[in-house]
């Protein structure tokens, strides 16, 4: 029997359920909606979790689909899933949670007599723990960007390349190497033995149906790489960029982009063009490296010095 929060699985069998994390304000239990797949053969276990950040939805849209297609009796070793991580923020589609104003993925491992935040990530880490391999779903924010797999360990720690192999086997043809933030469940992980990747399924608001349909499948391939069902895995070559070239605009006005989203690019070349209210051309920004173009801003307008876009840099495949 495999247990996580209120769900509960016997061989073969899919339980869903509740895990407890803390309370609201009024008192009431913070119960984040959780699912167990146990196979009916002994096996690996993996966890995989969406929307630590609560206007991320493409990762939930995701596990609506997995956890109904997978067939426990045809599963070797364990799933557990939580389907939304920030449970404040999801209602009420921010970013960070409103309560303690913190970006939850900068939270883990977490402390269970902590803030709000971390009373979440606590809770969730003790599953993740217990996992062989970690899938925490992200998107872009709201911006628009390529979808991606961000393996967040850094090149020097020692299961930098089995978390290469996971990013390789989720195959979203593009790899951000590069070592991320204190907090992440991406860097957590694997200090404490667990290879662990950030999937970026684009950027959108609300739901981006490429996305998740790509993020369906490089979930259905980490379970055909990793021996969790008995079918051939496709891994291809990925595209690597370990770095960002962010670009702010030079002039407030309104954005005209000259590249497109995953489109190489060549130091000098045209990224984008501020013009004014009636088309006359205030500034234009070229890149500065060799490069892929990772992502952008999704309105167009722009202050001085606002956020436009960014390209990803030191790109090699693997």
């Amino acid at each position: 029997m495999k247990t996580f929060g209120t769900a509960s699985a016997a061989p073969g069998e899919t339980d869903t359920g509740r895990l407890e994390a803390g309370e609201t304000r009024d008192g009431s239990p913070v119960r984040l909606p959780v699912a167990v797949i146990n196979g009916a053969s002994d096996g690996k276990t993996l966890y995989v979790q969406a929307v630590s950040d609560g206007d991320e939805l493409n990762g939930l849209g995701v596990v609506r689909r997995v956890v109904p297609r997978i067939d426990p009796t045809e599963l070797s070793g364990t799933i557990l899933v939580t389907g939304i991580v920030n449970y404040y923020g999801f209602q009420v589609a921010e970013h960070r949670n409103p309560i303690d104003d913190t970006k939850v993925n900068r939270a883990y491992p977490g402390d269970p007599n902590g803030t709000t935040s971390d009373r979440i990530t606590d809770a969730t880490f003790q599953a993740a723990s217990d996992a062989d391999l970690i899938l925490d779903l992200h998107q872009g924010s709201t911006s628009r960007m390529i979808n991606e797999v961000r393996v967040r360990c850094g090149p020097r720690h020692r299961l930098h390349n089995d978390c290469l192999e996971l990013a390789k086997a989720f195959g979203c043809g593009h790899v951000l190497d590069q070592k991320g933030p204190n907090g992440q469940l991406a860097r957590v992980g694997p200090e404490n033995g667990i290879p662990t990747v950030d999937p970026e399924l684009g950027g959108s608001v609300g739901w981006d149906e490429e996305s998740i349909r790509k993020g369906v499948e490089g979930v259905f391939n980490v379970l055909r790489y990793y021996d969790f069902l008995d079918e051939e895995a496709t891994v291809e070559q990925q595209t690597r960029a370990r770095g960002f070239d962010q670009y702010g605009s030079p002039a407030g006005g309104l954005v005209r982009f000259e590249t497109d989203l995953g489109e190489k690019v060549t130091r000098g070349d045209l990224l984008f063009e501020v013009t004014d209210a009636f088309g006359e051309l205030k500034a234009s920004v070229t890149a500065d490296s060799n490069g892929v173009f990772w992502r952008r801003r999704r309105l167009p307008q722009v202050a001085a010095g606002e956020y436009v876009c960014s390209v990803g840099t030191n790109v090699d495949t693997y």
